[in-house]
């Protein structure tokens, strides 16, 4: 297997603005709410050693699989997410945001389930605690999800899973395999050590820290070859892209392996920066864009989006402009 360097500066023609409203992008997965408290920390509690911040500011954004349909809409592409909520306040609130945001929704509602906050407090621009509220959805409700996954799929170009290991995605194998009998390309950000269901994908997308879950730590470049095309052989993956920080991303496919450079940029918060190139991958290739050059693209849209706060995207502008 042989070893690329991916020129960056010689990349296909983005595609046009046209091209990517008319293309349509199926995000499934785990959604949440991020609620940011910001505030001023002026002194330490008289109760236990911890600062008090005196919040002055609230906010709320997408998370999650939300997360990365807002990135797909943001880039110009279509998007449905497919998901399931609760019956509560937190519910309410991220449908509101999707629509207020232009994404379609294709909601399960559980009346069990307690819909995913994550509550981060910030004080002098750092986040001091972040609290989590969740629990898993009910089957049957998650049995629905797969009946409205077949209704929506027809309609789409590429069918994109977001795992964040949240129980929402308890039917994914049998959603690719209909996704791949249609024609249709899946990418998967994953989640956990069973890349099983995951089989069939047509690109995941692993962490350095994720991949190593599955394949153990290997002890150079060539077992870590070794290792990924072992794995895609097995689970019959077509292609496996290695996020690697600093380090750019390492592609691995049939004939060899294709490497992209890190962007040298300031980073001020890596939040949501692996949301932003699966999801700036499935509207590329919704629109027709072929596969290294929209890696090398997402590769440009993470170096963008790590100099901002928190959850965010990237505008067509910011990336093509």
């Amino acid at each position: 297997m042989s070893s690329l360097l991916i020129d960056e500066t010689a990349h296909d023609t983005p595609p046009t603005r046209e091209a990517l409203a008319a293309s349509r992008v199926l995000v499934v997965g785990d959604v949440m709410l991020d609620r940011y408290w910001f505030g001023e920390v002026e002194r330490i509690s008289p109760e236990a050693p911890v600062p008090v911040v005196r919040v002055q500011r609230e906010e709320e954004r997408l998370g999650g699989a939300g997360n990365v349909a807002f990135n797909v809409k943001l880039l110009g592409a279509d998007v449905t997410l497919l998901t399931v909520v609760g019956n509560d306040e937190a519910a309410t609130r991220l449908e509101a945001l999707l629509q207020a945001k232009g994404v379609r929704t294709a909601l399960g509602r559980d009346p069990q389930l307690q819909t995913i906050v994550k509550l981060r407090v910030i004080g002098r621009s750092q986040q001091l605690i972040r609290i989590d509220f969740e629990s898993t959805p009910d089957h049957e409700v998650l049995a629905q999800l797969l009946s409205d996954f077949e209704r929506e799929l027809p309609a789409h170009d590429a069918v994109l899973f977001s795992d964040y290991g949240k129980g929402g995605l308890a039917h994914i194998r049998p959603m690719i395999e209909l996704a791949r009998a249609a024609g249709k390309p899946v990418l998967v950000d994953p989640k956990g050590s069973d890349y099983s269901r995951y089989a069939g994908a047509t690109l995941v997308t692993p962490n350095r820290s994720e991949l190593m879950q599955v394949i153990g730590k290997w002890a150079d470049e060539a077992d870590l070859h070794k290792r990924a095309r072992a794995l895609r052989e097995r689970l019959g993956i077509g292609a496996l892209l290695l996020t690697r920080s600093d380090e750019g991303m390492t592609l691995f496919e049939d004939a060899d392996t294709s490497n992209v450079p890190a962007q040298a940029r300031e980073v001020f918060d890596v939040t949501g920066a692996g949301d932003t190139v699966i999801a700036t991958i499935a509207a590329l290739i919704a629109a027709g864009t072929p596969l290294r050059s929209a890696i090398v693209q997402a590769n440009r849209a993470a170096g963008i989006v790590v100099g901002k706060f928190g959850t965010a995207g990237v505008t067509y502008d910011e990336l093509f402009g």
